[in-house]
């Protein structure tokens, strides 16, 4: 496939609401020394997209204003070529990915697209690509959480936002590593939360974070991994020199009574992300989209209470 063949992509030109995404023809990329094109099969549409698109990681610092930003950092599909030296795949082979260069101009909502191989894992076997596209950002987040947060089995973890996508990401990874799980979300989802291992739940609307989590764990929680962006609240239910780590961007809170404090800023990295391929825990998708209705996918992201993630099928 030469470059000068075409293919179709979302971008957002400009910032601002869903209507900025714009559907357009570009040229097919072509990789370059230890890289992989991508032919894309799903695409996950996350919470970051939303703010990449409405111009909040500007404001934020994180990626330099720019007429066209590309969209979208999950991706599953198969390789459709190789570049100078990369050996790690084949052409056809069914693969996930995660596009970490926020400073680009075309991302993951697009028909190819070109990851370095360290980026690339093999997909899970006998999962749909609509499934797979969900696993590389939120399952990844919550493995570097729980790396930095490093707890021994045994130990006690509460995670806030539990049943959200990196959430319950966590809760499952967090129980199979041996930890003791306290979940906090909303009362609808202790079922599911509970399925997946946590030991303790919590409901979101009871607001005396530090008091509940003491009922189970009198000193207070090992460690707390903060999908929900409570900051100190979240903090103040771990114990004295315990730790904490927040996936949500801002200032994190003050390391009081001794508390290390992480914030998790999240890195393509192929090797974990083969781990997570072949053990896979468990994916939801909240549904599906065609490209050209990226916009609508946006706009349902951002009424909140989705459980999942919503997917662009190609």
């Amino acid at each position: 496939m030469s470059a000068e063949q075409s293919m179709r992509a979302v971008v957002a030109r400009g910032y601002g609401g869903p209507d900025v995404l714009e559907l357009v023809e570009l040229p097919v990329p072509e990789p370059g020394a230890g890289q992989v094109r991508i032919r894309v099969e799903a695409a996950a549409v996350n919470p970051v997209d939303l703010a990449t698109r409405s111009g909040a990681l500007v404001d934020g610092g994180l990626m330099a204003a720019r007429p066209i930003t590309g969209i979208g950092w999950d991706v599953a599909g198969t390789v459709d070529a190789l570049g100078p030296g990369a050996t790690s795949f084949t052409v056809g082979q069914s693969v996930i990915g995660l596009r970490d260069l926020l400073d680009v101009s075309v991302g993951a909502y697009a028909e190819y697209l070109v990851l370095d191989e360290s980026a690339v894992a093999p997909a899970p076997v006998d999962v749909p690509a609509s499934a797979a596209a969900t696993l590389p950002l939120n399952g990844l987040t919550a493995a570097q959480a729980l790396d930095r947060l490093a707890l021994p089995a045994g130990g006690s973890l509460l995670i806030t936002g539990a049943a959200g996508a990196v959430g319950a990401f966590a809760v499952e990874l967090a129980t199979r590593r041996g930890l003791r799980v306290v979940a906090q979300a909303n009362a609808a989802d202790e079922p599911f939360l509970r399925d997946i291992g946590a030991h303790w739940f919590l409901d979101r609307e009871k607001p005396d974070l530090p008091t509940e989590v003491r009922r189970p764990i009198p000193a207070g929680a090992d460690a707390a991994l903060d999908t929900a962006g409570l900051g100190i609240r979240a903090l103040a239910a771990v114990r004295t020199n315990g730790s904490y780590a927040t996936v949500v961007g801002g200032p994190p809170p003050l390391p009081l009574r001794g508390i290390t404090v992480h914030q998790i800023w999240i890195k393509a990295d192929g090797p974990t992300l083969t781990t997570l391929a072949t053990h896979v825990p468990t994916l939801r998708v909240a549904g599906t989209f065609p490209l050209d209705k990226a916009a609508l996918a946006h706009r349902r992201l951002a009424e909140g209470r989705v459980r999942g993630r919503f997917v662009l099928t190609l």
